[in-house]
């Protein structure tokens, strides 16, 4: 991507340089302490120049910012404003100067390479290379893609005119490990939005960028042990997946494209991937329902966002079962501001609203109140109907309501079904203007009807989100 500098570094003449008392450290001015640093990236203080923006920067200008009260250095792909870190670099301006203008991965690597510069460097943070398309390069003749980066696969799929830009990847190694950095140019990335699986040489890895879907799936050029670890720099947008090698030896290139490789397409136009877990244990939670605990195979990682679901296909006399990856459009941004939260749930229709009530009540600050209207037929068919009543005792902000359908004569709750009465007197704001969401799941026809309900009740598509398998 970037032409290395040729210079030594640390230069041969650097206190950096490590010697047989170890490496010397350039004494800093008082005041420049690593703490001291980490209180000047919290103050609120704009170290980029750029007020808070994030921009792509070509190899051009990038080589423009080469001085020391304007030095830009570019590490893994993600380029950084160092200039307010000079005087609190152990290492000296000098070494810093090194890299200026240019790209300083390998430099980097080679001293640093097991410093969280991310974490360091976060409110220096310019924004990434942009990058220029690859000649492909045959993994078989033994040639070194430059930083890392993989040509794109020659895929039919196109990106629609409309919707997020499109995310790119690179990869680079140390003696004992891989990783791949996918930058999805999207903030907020967060680990639910990755799924990976590795099988055998094969890697597919899949992370969801708003309604799309950016796939990896690369054979791999050297085989590498099952258990990997996935971390998200959540304000950047950058994944990195982390693999170890079974051998100590330096990779050629990271290895073939395998089927759709590198694509980028809606996601409502992708298939579903499976994989085997394994069923741990299962127990009864009302009379005709079960908690189905399983495990996933250690070489993946999946988590199901909130609000989402994912499809099982089993044997039925067998001890696995497969998991399908997660589906749903819900999105965690409609609770972000929310005041009143409000759950209408059928049945089995319940199940959403765990995640979804355990999210608010622990990340939404601005919540005062969630109710959840439960309507089933019997009392032995409300799913966690004490650990229910429990919450609604430990959590004063959160109340549970119970409706039959096919009540016995001895209960004293609501009975029915969806109705606008029952609707009017379960949906009281705790203020006149609070800002709502409604949730609702259930059969299909409890869904329709409760929608179309809560529209008569002048509650706007905005408002209102109906959970569909």
């Amino acid at each position: 991507m970037l032409n290395v500098p040729s210079q030594a570094f640390p230069a041969p003449g650097s206190q950096q340089r490590v010697a047989s008392q170890g490496r010397s450290k350039v004494p800093l001015k008082q005041g420049r302490s690593l703490m001291d640093w980490i209180r000047l990236t919290k103050s609120g203080t704009d170290l980029t120049g750029l007020k808070g923006r994030l921009i792509e920067v070509t190899e051009e200008e990038l080589k423009t910012h080469n001085k020391k009260d304007d030095c830009w250095i570019c590490i893994r792909g993600l380029v950084y404003n160092v200039s307010p870190y000079m005087e609190y670099h152990p290492g000296g301006e000098d070494e810093l100067m090194r890299a200026a203008g240019a790209d300083g991965t390998d430099l980097f690597n080679e001293v640093h390479r097991w410093v969280n510069y991310e974490s360091m460097l976060k409110e220096c943070l310019v924004g990434r290379m942009a990058v220029k398309p690859a000649v492909p390069k045959d993994c078989h003749e033994g040639k070194k893609v430059l930083n890392g980066m993989l040509p794109k696969s020659q895929v039919t799929d196109t990106l629609p005119r409309e919707g997020p830009s499109s995310p790119s990847y690179d990869w680079f190694q140390t003696e004992s490990s891989v990783t791949i950095a996918i930058y999805t140019k999207q903030k907020n990335i967060s680990l639910d939005s990755v799924m990976v699986d590795l099988q055998g040489d094969s890697l597919r890895a899949e992370t969801f960028i708003q309604d799309h879907s950016y796939l990896i799936h690369i054979g791999l050029s050297h085989e590498v042990q099952e258990n990997f670890s996935v971390r998200v720099i959540e304000n950047v947008g950058k994944v990195d997946i982390v693999l170890q090698k079974r051998e100590n030896i330096s990779w050629k290139c990271l290895g073939q494209p395998l089927e759709k490789h590198d694509s980028f397409i809606p996601k409502k136009d992708t298939g579903l991937s499976y994989r085997r877990c394994q069923l741990i244990s299962k127990e009864d939670v009302t009379h005709d329902t079960r908690l189905f605990c399983l495990m996933l195979p250690p070489s993946t990682h999946l988590q199901v966002p909130v609000g989402h679901h994912v499809y099982l296909k089993l044997s039925v006399t067998g001890d696995f079962v497969s998991v399908s990856s997660p589906e749903g459009n819900f999105k965690l941004s409609k609770l972000q501001e929310v005041e009143d939260l409000f759950l209408l749930a059928a049945g089995t229709g319940f199940t959403p609203m765990v995640n979804v009530l355990n999210y608010a009540l622990t990340c939404v600050s601005s919540l005062r109140k969630v109710k959840l209207m439960f309507f089933n037929k019997t009392e032995d068919d409300i799913i966690w109907r004490c650990e229910l009543e429990k919450l609604a005792f430990k959590d004063k902000r959160f109340d549970t309501e119970f409706v039959l359908s096919a009540p016995s004569p001895e209960w004293n709750g609501k009975q029915g079904h969806v109705s606008p009465a029952l609707l009017s007197e379960f949906l009281q704001r705790s203020l006149e203007n609070s800002r709502v969401f409604l949730c609702i799941c259930g059969p299909t026809p409890f869904t329709d009807e409760g929608i179309r309900l809560l529209h008569d009740l002048n509650f706007s598509n905005d408002e209102i989100h109906g959970f569909t398998a």
